[in-house]
């Protein structure tokens, strides 16, 4: 299986660069970075707020930024829309959503659902995927909660969703 990662308004760097770590350890083909999710060496940035973030990002991907195929992005709707056209399934992490079908990883009949190349997209942290990228995505996925908190930090739950997706 081959998959691209979609960062759409994460707001943490921390988070970012433990997503690039586990991103890089499960050999994912691309990251792309969209809306205001934090970027390294961000030219539009002031040198200080720069470095700011680069530091930030590297504390906890430990230089997986430096091994990834790291794309930022300005426009995910055309974006993610020509790589659709290219074979690529739009896959959407999320949770408690009720008007769209919503998959757990652990559904039996997932593994026919997915296919061989995957857009995994991850939203911001408390709203998850933002409402106007739904109409892009084929199929949504969720992680089985049992405790009683109802998500995981967004780099958690990354981690379970790549795993799960790619070893399906």
């Amino acid at each position: 299986m081959e998959m691209i990662l979609v960062m759409h308004n994460i707001r943490s760097c921390y988070n970012v660069g433990a997503i690039f770590r586990t991103a890089e350890g499960f050999g994912v083909s691309r990251v792309i970075l969209s809306g205001y999710t934090p970027r390294i060496d961000d030219a539009n940035l002031l040198p200080h707020l720069r470095e700011k973030l680069n530091k930030e990002i590297h504390k906890t991907a430990l230089g997986a930024e430096k091994m990834l195929d790291i794309y930022s992005c300005g426009d995910i709707f055309t974006e993610v829309k020509e790589l659709h056209k290219q074979g690529w399934q739009v896959v959407g992490l999320e949770n408690n959503i009720e008007d769209v079908p919503l998959y757990k990883l652990n559904d039996l009949g997932l593994k026919d659902k997915i296919g061989d190349k995957v857009i995994l997209i991850l939203g911001e942290e408390v709203d998850g995927i933002d409402y106007s990228l739904y109409d892009m995505i084929d199929l949504f996925v969720e992680i089985p909660m049992k405790g009683q908190k109802e998500s995981f930090n967004v780099s958690v739950a990354a981690g379970i969703a790549m795993y799960g997706i790619m070893n399906l």
